[in-house]
């Protein structure tokens, strides 16, 4: 019978009744979450805006980097011809595709096959890449890292032979360290040391200017120069440090005849306070009154050939 809320699968209604949302309501209301930025709705004119820009960021030439060009590169056509020829080592030597043949690039390519040098052709943009984007013309060598010398053997060499080691405190022009290395060589020094640390090294600048001393003349790196300049003076060293206001004319300073360090300090403080203390003497090199100063390279190879003036017994030049 209709009606009949006895039978079978039949509801009984009542007023009282209502369906329940099974917490549908309830969750809903929760929420999901902080609403995401304008830029991050991929449906949004402002996410569009951020891909732009991003984009034309992507585009933009990169400045040359300092992780992938090192001081040991040489680029540009003159400098690595000039390297080439002062004898400079060579890892690895680079030229572009396509690169403009003139008498320059000519001249470094004849000098890579008389002396067996391999050239790497690479693409302008890799030659970009590996070199940080520097200027290079097309041409570009790479130096090796330089083996620095201990300082203990030098200085055992140097007072076996009764010779001559130079000291630097705080070069940092690595140009400057460069032509020292060249004047050490040539006036017959050991070698020369300098710290590790607020010092230039044997970059590619100094081994230019040392025009190839650097390769024959052994530099040694000290963690502490004070304490190396202790160690020499315990092995024998007469050490003497170059200085303006050094009452004691370099060609009178004493113990010139044996081992020999001479101190040279940085181009615009000279000598720092702890050097001075580890110097036996401080030597000036007599100057015109109207000069103030020498150049340390300068004043470098003026002491170094003083003293090998003295310790030869030649006259000294006037």
């Amino acid at each position: 019978m209709a009606g009949n809320s006895q039978r079978r699968g039949a509801t009984r209604k009542g007023k009282n009744k209502a369906a329940g949302s099974g917490g549908r309501i309830r969750r809903s209301l929760e929420g999901k979450g902080p609403t995401p930025k304008a830029e991050d709705r991929v449906y949004h004119k402002a996410y569009k805006a951020k891909q732009d820009a991003a984009k034309r960021q992507q585009s933009k030439p990169k400045r040359p980097g300092k992780a992938m060009a090192g001081a040991d590169w040489i680029v540009g056509r003159n400098p690595v011809h000039e390297a080439l020829v002062a004898g400079l080592p060579v890892k690895q030597a680079y030229v572009a595709e396509g690169a403009e043949r003139d008498d320059r690039l000519r001249d470094i390519l004849k000098f890579a096959a008389e002396h067996g040098l391999p050239m790497l052709q690479v693409t302008r943009a890799e030659l970009d890449r590996v070199t940080g984007g520097l200027v290079h013309q097309g041409i570009a060598v790479q130096l090796p890292a330089y083996g620095y010398a201990d300082p203990e053997d030098v200085m055992a060499d140097a007072a076996a032979a009764d010779g001559i080691v130079i000291a630097l405190d705080g070069i940092t022009d690595p140009r400057n360290l460069g032509a020292i290395v060249r004047s050490a060589a040539a006036f017959g020094a050991q070698g020369v040391i300098i710290p590790s640390r607020r010092s230039a090294s044997m970059t590619a600048a100094a081994w230019k200017t040392s025009a190839g001393a650097a390769a024959r003349l052994p530099i040694a790196m000290a963690t502490n120069l004070n304490r190396a300049l202790e160690r020499a003076s315990a092995m024998g060293f007469t050490v003497i440090g170059l200085a303006g206001e050094g009452e004691v004319p370099i060609s009178g300073a004493p113990g010139l005849d044996g081992p020999v360090v001479i101190v040279v300090g940085s181009e615009d403080e000279g000598l720092a306070r702890l050097v001075r203390e580890h110097c036996d003497s401080l030597v000036s090199i007599p100057i015109a009154s109207e000069v103030e100063s020498l150049n340390a390279s300068v004043a470098a190879a003026v002491a170094l050939y003083e003293v090998s003036q003295q310790r030869s017994g030649l006259p000294t030049a006037d």
